[in-house]
Parts: structure tokens; C-alpha cells; sequence
């Protein structure tokens, strides 16, 4: 018996799975179907566009696509599946039994500032909608059917076409901790119950990748990182939970490359200040360097705020802000932070005006005025899915997102916040290691390191393998990176954007002339090249 994976790729408040990403609903699908007897192939949807695979699933007994986006972005690794393409590859194969998993099943939409179109009304031709695989697999225990699928499913990421340079995501809880919910999430929806999962089983899962060849690991699918353990002790925050979570996975994996975490609840941090930073120092302990929290702010409008039910206040922000920039933003010997806040801004919510736009630019401003680092901003308008408060309001009042102010202060945010906090969480010279080229334009080649939001690096060469590179300089959300080899490898173009060269320059250097390069450059030099 033969089953076919198709993965159209996933991302929502807590899991993503866009390439160089693996979902946990990859590798829980891949467990399912290998413990049931079944051979096993795993394609991307990229991978079906690129080599016009359309036809080969009419040769399997299973399909299963995976897909579904409730926090659309704008992706580099790949592009999400559409409902047109599922129909396409169910179409196909009407012989076979035709399963969809991910949030798509219910809904899609690729894009912020719309709503979410029910996919009963997409025709996308499945046979079943597997909404939770394992509860589906066991429905009694779903710690039980994770700890065997997780397991079981392993083997698929060695056949992700950028294997071994992928990240797994891990599923570290499932659900929300709070009581009530923001009115626009879907992660309540989607996982209605909060529970962690025991530490011995995801070092367990770990640990199995990891002898697969897997080096990366995000600890996410979770919407609070630190109220991980909470539900052992009776929901109050569990610092020992964390500590042997994170000293087990560095016990059993040595030589991981990465591990990295997402989403963090600044209010609960300002809550629960103490063991939030006890918590925070020991994520710094054990982690690797470009570490990001998540914080879901969405808002700075306490009024906004207020009637999204979100939880917390700006202090609280601040206070969460403050508290990581204290512990997190250590530096390595690269000079890269161990572990910094990222913002998400969402737009379009109940109660917005004119003012809220102002408000959050003012705040970005401040915190950028104020030194505190923050690692990357994520802006976007909403989208408003099935069964989240918001929709229901939404048939009853007008709820979008001024396009043009949105355009507006997205342009101030990019430009007066992002390219000097940018200029200060990867100063010139700071070293980014293992960059992994994923697409060219021109003479530049465009990689990321491995890691959660990891940073954009142009290299000005034609770059087909993972590289070392120093920056030299800065865009709104990337930077330019030169490679860290011999003197006399470096390109024309590499030698051009150092600081302090220039074209003209580079030119006379390739011919053996250092005459016009100043002190502070030749320094720079001799400090990063082999000369």
C-alpha cells in the first residue's frame, strides 16, 4: 500500500511549516501511515510546480494534503498551496482516498485585510477533513498518539528536498493558557484545551530527529513559551519545567546548530515577573544566538486592546520589552543577541481609528529612542476567520483596515524604525553563520541562517552552498553579508560594498593596489579576511 504526503505548507499562530520549516503535521501524517503499513513518499508543493507531478498520485491508495494559513505572510522558502491546486491533485486520483489536514479544510484566504473563505464552498474535491491527526489516530489520549506519531514520523524529514538544512518544529503545548481569548485567533478554534506535553517525550522526539540528521529545532506550536509546565502545578508558572526541558535537549543533542523558540506572552511575563525571569535566563542558558519571543502585542490602542479582549496592558509590554533586552541581549562571539522580542502589529481589528495608527508608530519610535532592541516587526492586516469572535461581529458591523493608512505607516515603520534598529541588532561586523542560499537575483544571492525569524543576508556573488558571512551593510529588513574567506576569493562585488571601498577602489585592489583604502578599512580587513 502506497501513500502520498503532499505538503502545501501551514502557518498559524503557533506552527509554521513553510520551507526550511517541517510542521508537526508532516512528520505526525508520516507516522500515522508508516505504523499503519503503509510505503510512504513526501513531496512539497513546490516540488509538484516545479516538475508538473500533477499526475503521479493517481498511483497511491492515500493522499493526504496539508495546508492552511490563519496568519498569512509573505514567505521566501516556498509558496502555500492553494485550494485550486488541492483540487487539482485530488482530481487527479479519484480512485484513491482523498484526505485534507491543516486549517485549510475549513477555511483559506493567502492574504491579510480579507475574510477567510469556508471551504465547503471551495469544491476542493477531499474525501475526509482530518482536522487533528492525533486525535483522529487515538481518541482517547492525545499525549499518547503524539508520543507514537512524533516518533513514528521521524524518518519522513530526510526526504524534504532541503534536508539537512531544515528546522522542526516542535510541538511544545497545544491550546491557549488564558481563560478567555483575542477575538480574532484561531488558535482557541483550531485547539480548544491548553496542556503541555510531558518533557520526556518531546526530548524524546528530539533526540530521534536529531539521529536522523536533523541539527534545528524550534520549541513552538505553543502560544505562551513560558507557561509551558504551568498545567503540572496546578496553572502557575513552572521555571523547573523549563530548566530540565531545555538541559535534557542540550544532554541528549551535543551538537545541535539551533534551538530556538516563538511565541511569548508579555503580559504573563509582567505577571509573573520573577519566575518569567528565571525562566528567561534559563532559555539564555541553553539556547543558540538569534533567539526571538514572539510577542503578540497587535495593538498599542488600549482601547483596541481592550475590546479584542487582549491580554494585558502597554506597561506590561514595556515591562516584558525591558525584561528581555536585560537578560536576552547578551551577545555571542559573533556578536549576535542569544534572545530578543519581536513585535506582530495586527490591523483592521475592532475599535481601530486613525489615532491607533499613530499610537503604535509612536511606540515603535520610543523603544527605538529608548535602545531597546527589538528583533524583527511584523505588520499585518487582519484576516478574519470562521468561528473567532471577530467573524461573528463582523456580520453585523464593517471591520477592515484602512488600506491606505496602513500603507502609510507600514512606509514609516519600515523606513525611520526598522532600518536603524536593524543597524543596531546586526551592527557592521557581526558574524552570521551558516547562511543558506535560497534564491538570486542578479549577481546577489539571498540565504538565511536556520532559526526563528531568521535575518535576510544579501551576498553580492553567486553563492550555492551554506556560507559564513560578516555584514557591511543594511536594508529595511535585510542586511548585505561578504563571506568570510580568503582575501583574494572575494568578488569584485563583495569588495565594492565593504564600508570604506566603493567600486573604483575594488577595482585597484584586484590589480594589487591598497593605496586609496584608509586605516579603518584595512583593519576591518585583516580583522574578518585572510590577507
Amino acid at each position: 500500500m502506497r501513500c502520498a504526503i503532499v505538503d502545501g505548507y501551514v502557518d498559524e499562530p503557533a506552527v509554521l511549516g513553510v520551507p526550511p520549516y517541517v510542521s508537526t503535521y508532516v512528520r505526525y501524517a508520516g507516522g500515522l501511515f508508516l505504523l499503519k503499513g503503509y510505503n510512504v513518499d513526501y513531496y512539497t508543493i513546490d516540488q509538484v510546480r516545479a516538475r508538473k507531478l500533477w499526475h503521479v498520485f493517481s498511483n497511491y491508495e492515500v493522499i493526504v494534503v496539508i495546508g492552511g494559513l490563519t496568519v498569512p505572510g509573505r514567505y521566501i522558502g516556498g509558496t502555500p498551496i492553494t485550494p485550486h491546486e488541492v483540487q487539482k491533485i485530488f482530481g487527479q486520483c479519484t480512485n484513491s482516498y482523498r484526505i485534507i489536514t491543516g486549517a485549510i479544510g475549513r477555511a483559506f484566504s493567502n492574504k491579510g485585510g480579507a475574510f477567510a473563505k469556508e471551504s465547503i464552498n471551495l469544491q476542493m474535491g477531499f474525501d475526509e477533513y482530518i482536522e487533528d491527526i492525533p486525535h483522529w489516530f487515538n481518541k482517547n489520549s492525545y499525549v499518547d498518539a503524539v508520543r507514537e506519531l512524533s516518533i513514528a514520523g521521524t524518518e519522513i524529514v530526510k526526504q524534504h528536498p532541503m534536508y539537512p538544512n531544515v528546522i522542526c518544529e516542535i510541538e511544545v503545548s497545544l491550546g491557549c493558557e488564558r481563560r478567555t481569548f483575542c477575538t480574532f485567533c484561531t488558535e482557541p478554534i483550531l485547539h480548544p484545551r491548553f496542556f503541555s506535553r510531558p518533557v520526556k517525550d518531546i526530548v524524546n522526539e528530539i533526540e530521534a530527529l536529531y539521529k536522523t540528521g536533523v541539527r534545528a529545532f524550534r520549541l513552538g506550536r505553543s502560544a505562551n513559551i513560558l507557561a509551558y509546565g504551568s498545567d503540572f502545578n496546578g496553572s502557575q508558572i513552572n521555571p523547573l519545567a523549563i530548566e530540565e526541558l531545555y538541559s535534557e535537549i542540550r544532554k541528549r543533542c551535543p551538537n545541535l546548530k539551533v534551538l530556538h523558540t516563538d511565541n511569548a506572552n508579555p503580559s504573563y511575563i509582567a505577571n509573573n515577573l520573577e519566575p518569567a525571569r528565571k525562566i528567561i535566563e534559563t532559555i539564555v542558558q541553553h539556547n543558540t544566538s538569534g533567539d526571538v519571543f514572539s510577542f503578540g502585542v497587535e495593538s498599542f490602542d488600549p482601547l483596541v486592546r481592550k475590546k479584542n479582549n487582549i491580554d494585558g496592558t502597554v506597561e506590561d509590554i514595556d515591562l516584558a520589552v525591558r525584561a528581555v533586552n536585560e537578560i536576552g541581549g547578551i551577545r555571542d562571539k559573533d556578536g549576535v543577541p542569544k534572545l530578543l522580542p519581536g513585535i506582530n502589529l495586527i490591523f483592521g481589528l475592532f475599535g481601530e481609528t486613525k489615532g491607533t495608527f499613530e499610537t503604535n508608530y509612536k511606540k515603535l519610535v520610543q523603544y527605538l529612542e529608548d535602545n531597546l532592541l527589538i528583533r524583527r516587526i511584523n505588520l499585518r492586516q487582519i484576516m478574519i476567520f470562521p468561528g473567532t469572535p471577530l467573524y461573528y461581529l463582523a456580520q453585523r458591523k464593517v471591520i477592515r483596515t484602512d488600506k491606505k493608512l496602513f500603507e502609510h505607516y507600514k512606509y514609516l515603520v519600515r523606513n525611520n524604525v526598522d532600518n536603524p534598529m536593524l543597524k543596531k541588532v546586526f551592527p557592521i561586523g557581526t558574524v552570521i553563520r551558516d547562511v543558506i542560499p535560497e534564491k538570486k537575483e542578479g549577481k546577489t544571492t539571498f540565504g538565511r541562517p536556520l532559526g526563528t525569524y531568521p535575518i535576510l543576508v544579501g551576498i553580492p556573488t553567486n553563492l550555492d552552498q551554506p556560507s559564513n558571512v560578516v555584514v557591511v551593510n543594511h536594508g529595511q529588513r535585510s542586511v548585505t553579508g561578504i563571506r568570510l574567506t580568503d582575501f583574494s576569493n572575494l568578488t569584485l562585488e563583495e569588495l565594492s560594498a565593504i564600508p570604506g571601498i566603493g567600486n573604483k577602489s575594488a577595482i585597484r585592489i584586484k590589480n594589487g593596489d591598497y593605496s586609496t583604502i584608509n586605516a579603518e578599512t584595512i583593519t576591518f580587513l585583516r580583522k574578518y579576511f585572510l590577507m
